[in-house]
């Protein structure tokens, strides 16, 4: 009971933007203070943009931190972010940068989300999307950015980073990159992965396989050059307590049905 009163004033819509504001500005502080060995594919991003009106770019749940980092306000960016507390945070953090958000998740305003984001690649508005959140597997694409990009001809471009000596979060799900300041570090995005309009359904399936082998191939080669374990895909978060108690209350047709 005592915690709760701390709980409710983290949940204020106040106390939300605070939060987004001081990890934007540690953000901002660790990529002005990194040493950056090299930033490779950011120019070429920017110039496929503008020959293609937008592009579908993606990047881990892991990676997310430093992700915007780069960004550089020339053209418009939105972003899917979830409804919920974490993702409104986060919506803070992108304002910063200079990024928009589109409002949507897995589990909430799917179909809207799913409408809004081919709608702004059709007006020449960039999209990003994290392709293995929010519950995972990690660094496993999902199909919607090769739907986008099959539907609209958009481009994908994966991004992704290493810092030498960030701190891996290896108890959670996406094994997340934590960076600290005054650092070595490395930024990469991936050359634009085209899909036709015509490809079949197992063309689909190999250009997944591709756009994810390319963005993991080329962080754990950037994890390798800044001496940073090798970090596995795969992982999916454990259950919540919410989760496993509505399994263990749920009615015997829909316990049949799980199984």
């Amino acid at each position: 009971m005592k915690a709760q009163w701390l709980k409710n004033l983290i949940k204020h819509p106040c106390a939300e933007k605070f939060i987004g504001c001081v990890a934007f500005c540690y953000l901002k502080f660790v990529g002005l203070t990194t040493r950056w060995q090299s930033v490779t594919g950011v120019k070429e991003t920017y110039e496929t943009i503008a020959k293609d009106g937008s592009a579908i770019i993606i990047g881990w749940h892991g990676r997310t931190l430093i992700m915007p980092y780069f960004w550089n306000k020339s053209s418009k960016l939105n972003a899917l972010v979830s409804p919920h507390r974490d993702g409104r945070m986060i919506m803070y953090i992108l304002e910063k940068f200079g990024i928009g958000h589109i409002s949507g998740s897995s589990d909430k305003n799917a179909k809207d989300a799913a409408l809004e984001l081919m709608q702004n690649l059709k007006d020449g508005n960039s999209i990003a999307i994290i392709p293995d959140g929010p519950r995972g597997p990690s660094m496993e694409l999902t199909m919607s950015p090769i739907f986008y990009a099959q539907k609209s001809g958009k481009p994908i471009l994966g991004i992704t980073y290493s810092i030498a000596d960030s701190i891996v979060v290896s108890k959670s799900w996406d094994d997340m990159l934590i960076p600290l300041p005054f650092h070595k570090g490395m930024y990469a995005i991936t050359e634009p992965i085209y899909i036709p309009h015509d490809a079949t359904t197992e063309q689909l399936e190999e250009y997944r396989q591709k756009v994810e082998n390319t963005l993991n191939e080329l962080t754990w080669q950037l994890d390798k050059k800044m001496g940073l374990p090798y970090i596995a895909k795969g992982k999916r978060p454990r259950k919540s307590r919410k989760e496993i108690y509505e399994e263990q209350h749920q009615s015997p047709e829909k316990q049949k049905e799980g199984k």
